[in-house]
């Protein structure tokens, strides 16, 4: 304390009470700001892992669709063996009348084989066809995490400026852009479980 009654600070304790008062004045949207980012982190990260997860089963059924394509090709060229088998009896059977009844029970278990190599091919080309229809059904919502996954890193980093540069225009850009990035995230949720 002075003689005259003045009380004065060092002046390590003066700028230590004026930090004291600045930051208080930021406090608020400091502690928004962080609050917000650890939020969007964390959200980030959930819609991450569903991202990766929608993958997985995207790939599975396509990897399935492929498997079951390959599996009707391989009975359609069982198929045409045989067709090829049936039709050289048929042939047989015209240029010798005489052998007839003879190439009849091969003819009928060919054609009976064919028909049953059909069906079969027929059912493994509508699986195909089913798994990779699931497969572009899940690719849909799949996308659209990946831009709201966008979204949340662009609010984050926008955050991050305003962390910065104090401008609260540039956090009002940040929530906005969350918002739309938590829509497209709702968004793909109802797809992929209601297609």
């Amino acid at each position: 304390m002075s003689e005259h009654g003045l009380h004065t600070h060092a002046p390590h304790e003066e700028a230590i009470h004026h930090a004291a008062d600045g930051a208080g004045q930021h406090h608020g949207l400091g502690q928004w700001v962080a609050i917000f980012t650890a939020i969007l982190a964390a959200f980030g990260a959930l819609v991450s892992y569903q991202g990766s997860h929608l993958m997985n089963e995207v790939l599975l059924y396509k990897n399935e669709a492929v498997l079951e394509k390959a599996r009707a090709t391989d009975q359609w060229n069982y198929y045409q063996s045989v067709s090829t088998k049936l039709h050289l009896l048929e042939l047989g059977e015209i240029l010798d009348p005489a052998k007839k009844d003879a190439f009849q029970p091969k003819i009928a278990k060919y054609q009976q084989q064919k028909n049953e190599i059909k069906t079969q091919a027929q059912e493994l080309e509508a699986q195909s066809a089913r798994a990779n229809s699931e497969s572009a059904r899940l690719n849909r919502p799949h996308n659209q995490l990946e831009i709201s996954m966008i979204f949340l890193q662009i609010a984050i980093s926008l955050a991050s400026i305003t962390a910065l540069t104090r401008k609260r225009w540039l956090f009002g850009l940040g929530v906005l852009s969350a918002i739309g990035g938590i829509g497209l995230w709702a968004s793909a949720m109802l797809l992929a479980t209601h297609g």
